[in-house]
């Protein structure tokens, strides 16, 4: 035997639960398509710059100094690239070629506001600076006693250089573009070729 009331019950419970139902897929679908829009969101900025270092740069070698320049202080000696490739955490390989020049180097590399900066790495940062690295920067950038407010590039200047020490170039972020200079010799005079190139 059906009550009058309880028919009204039954179909108020299951349009109720019809409802709930519906606004809970609805719920599941906003929350999936809203996870994947943060998933894809924290992809693409990862680590600040850091993989967007890798690739070709074109541009050019400039001359400063030398026997070709003494009567310019500047002399253009025309295209040139450089590649530089992700080896491991807080280390690049930089083949770098053009008319006057054509070689191949790793720099270890350190994160600066809107900048990252290279650093001699290995051998060439012992033969430049007369001493290793300390034991744990070896990796570049992923140190872990870094103080707040401090850069990874303050960081390495401050545990690894003295104020004389000289840097030879990085990668400004804002402007997609890779500098560095190269210290070289032409018979008995110094000179500097310095590669300026935007990403391409």
């Amino acid at each position: 035997m059906n009550f009058p009331g309880a028919v009204c019950m039954k179909d108020w419970i299951n349009n109720h639960l019809n409802f709930i139902f519906m606004k809970t897929i609805e719920g599941v679908k906003i929350t999936v398509i809203a996870g994947f829009m943060l998933l894809f969101a924290c992809e693409k900025t990862g680590e600040p710059g850091i993989q967007s270092i890798e690739g070709t740069y074109h541009g050019t070698l400039v001359q400063e100094g030398g026997l070709k320049t003494i009567s310019a202080s500047l002399y253009n000696t025309g295209d040139a690239f450089a590649e530089v490739t992700m080896m491991e955490d807080d280390l690049i390989e930089v083949h770098c070629h053009g008319d006057q020049l054509d070689t191949t180097f790793m720099l270890n590399y350190y994160d600066h506001n809107d900048s990252i900066i290279v650093c001699n790495t290995g051998v060439d940062f012992e033969n430049l600076y007369g001493h290793m690295l300390v034991s744990g920067h070896m990796g570049g950038g992923m140190m872990g006693d870094i103080q707040q407010g401090e850069t990874e590039w303050m960081h390495h200047l401050n545990e690894e250089h003295d104020d004389e020490d000289e840097h030879f170039g990085g990668f400004n972020m804002d402007e997609g573009m890779f500098t560095y200079t190269f210290r070289m010799m032409d018979q008995t005079h110094q000179y500097n070729l310095t590669f300026q190139g935007t990403k391409e």
